[in-house]
């Protein structure tokens, strides 16, 4: 086993609460794909994500898959130190993120991330 993988469990939103308390406290960016709500939580060093695909976006196989190349790339960001520690994220994916393929996808949510001033520095000009 590797090191520490950075979506194991405790690194995930998945109660309903904590998705509640992001929307109702955090902030939130957006663009036509995604809608980032996001939270300072300075007594945590790692991001807690959690993801919200709506029916609206497709059946059960389209929604797994957004969400599913949504953790990743976030998973992968998180790798390579590009998003900003000590944050609760919810992302909401919209219908037109159902269309995309990863790396437009990678863009999308790299964009908004930036939008919401989520990146760290050395990493916010590659939108």
């Amino acid at each position: 086993m590797r090191g520490e993988s950075p979506m194991q469990k405790r690194y995930r939103l998945s109660r309903r609460e904590d998705f509640a308390a992001v929307y109702r406290r955090g902030k939130s960016a957006a663009n036509y794909q995604f809608v980032v709500y996001y939270q300072p939580r300075p007594e945590n060093e790692k991001i807690r994500l959690g993801v919200s695909v709506s029916r609206k976006v497709g059946k059960a196989v389209v929604r797994n898959r957004v969400r599913r190349l949504v953790k990743e790339i976030i998973r992968q960001m998180m790798e390579r130190d590009q998003i900003r520690p000590g944050y609760d994220l919810v992302v909401i994916a919209r219908k037109p993120a159902a269309e995309q393929d990863f790396g437009a996808m990678e863009r999308s949510l790299r964009h908004v991330l930036s939008r919401a001033d989520l990146l760290q520095p050395a990493h916010r000009g590659r939108t």
